[in-house]
């Protein structure tokens, strides 16, 4: 039988190997989730440091940026200095410099005097080019109107082309109809030959009486007398419009003479014209090739200076948005890192709490209290990458 000691003694001998075996397990236990966290946390931490790595290279090329542009400021302020020593210091340049300028000024009157002179033959230019403007409008008018009238008398030489056409059908129906007529007459007329040879043969033998012979001469006489008297009438009135016709002639042909030296002398101006119209004419395609000429160039100018204006804007545009996606990109890994660094102290917190909590509680029951505990206290919550409020994951929890 044993005694009341040894009974007291054996639970708790029990019970203190039940812990040592609980504590080493759960110690086992978390040695591994440690060490799945660490590797976890080493893979975190490489990725982490390559992107400080990153931030940090891009951060050094901006620090030798800067002390490159200070560089440069420094030495631009050395030499502003040396310049105005340099002003101060008493020279002859200011001679030769105020001769140039005087020079330069003399340029600039003659170049401006040259370019009035320009402006003034161009406007010069301008007045003649809308004359002739105006000519070539005119010369348009009057030819769209020779055009029309051109195309009226096309318009009527084929009217009269049908109306000869219509002639001369016309004219064969009456040359078939005048042939026709001419049988027609020739039959008759042979008729009536037939008819009088047959009325001459039955009138021979009928005798006439002879007529008296001086009668007869009277007669011939008085109408050859009528014939001379009305020949010497018409040779008087012939006489007569000839004489009219020949004065009327003469004054038509002085008329007609001053009218062809008149003719002559706008034949010649109209020459003379015509020859100011084409070198006119060439002057204008002149004028206007070199007007042509001079907005190709500026359009080709004003098209390059665009194309480089858009090109350095563009340049622009793409420099913003690479700094914009720099910024965000570096303000993105700062909030990781503010992130990690939250998670990192967390961690760190609940591993040394927990680290009190098991050198303070050697029981089973309050090694298991505190390890529930630890997971329900890491459900913080922690600000995340984006800037939200967010919780640490259950699988997190479990590998500490």
């Amino acid at each position: 039988m044993q005694s009341p000691v040894q009974s007291t003694q054996l639970p708790s001998l029990t019970l203190s190997l039940g812990r040592t075996a609980v504590i080493s397990a759960a110690t086992e236990l978390r040695l591994d989730q440690a060490a799945q966290v660490s590797s976890e946390f080493k893979v975190l931490r490489t990725q982490e440091k390559a992107q400080l790595q990153g931030l940090n290279d891009r951060f050094a090329s901006f620090i030798e940026k800067v002390h490159e542009l200070e560089q440069q400021n420094k030495l631009l302020e050395t030499e502003l200095l040396l310049l105005r020593q340099r002003q101060t210091e008493p020279s002859n340049l200011q001679g030769l410099y105020e001769h140039e300028i005087r020079q330069l000024r003399a340029a600039v009157e003659e170049a401006r005097h040259e370019k009035e002179a320009a402006q003034n033959h161009r406007d010069e230019m301008k007045d003649m080019l809308k004359n002739f403007q105006k000519r070539h409008e005119k010369e348009v008018l009057g030819r769209e109107e020779a055009e029309s009238r051109f195309v009226d008398v096309r318009k009527g030489a084929d009217r009269a082309a049908l109306c000869q056409v219509e002639l001369e059908k016309r004219v064969e129906t009456l040359l078939d109809e005048l042939a026709f007529l001419k049988n027609l007459c020739e039959s008759e007329v042979a008729e009536l030959q037939v008819q009088i040879q047959f009325s001459a043969e039955m009138s021979v033998d009928m005798e006439v009486s002879k007529p008296d012979l001086s009668t007869a001469l009277r007669d011939i006489r008085a109408q050859y007398e009528k014939l001379a008297q009305c020949n010497l009438q018409s040779a008087e009135e012939w006489f007569c419009n000839k004489m009219s016709v020949m004065t009327v002639g003469s004054t038509r042909n002085t008329k007609g003479a001053r009218c062809k030296d008149e003719a002559e002398e706008y034949r010649r101006l109209l020459k003379a014209r015509t020859l100011e119209i084409d070198a006119c004419r060439e002057m204008n395609q002149a004028l206007e090739k070199q007007l042509q000429e001079v907005e190709e160039n500026q359009s080709a100018e004003i098209s390059a200076l665009q194309d480089a204006i858009e090109d350095l804007e563009e340049e622009l545009r793409a420099s913003k948005n690479d700094m914009a996606r720099y910024l965000k990109d570096y303000q993105d890994l700062l909030n990781v890192k503010m992130a990690l660094d939250i998670e990192i102290a967390a961690y760190r917190k609940l591993l040394e709490g927990e680290e009190n909590r098991l050198n303070l509680y050697g029981s089973l029951p309050e090694a298991s209290f505190c390890h529930s505990g630890l997971k329900e206290n890491l459900a913080l919550p922690l600000q995340d990458s984006n800037g939200g409020i967010g919780k640490i994951h259950e699988w997190q929890a479990k590998d500490l």
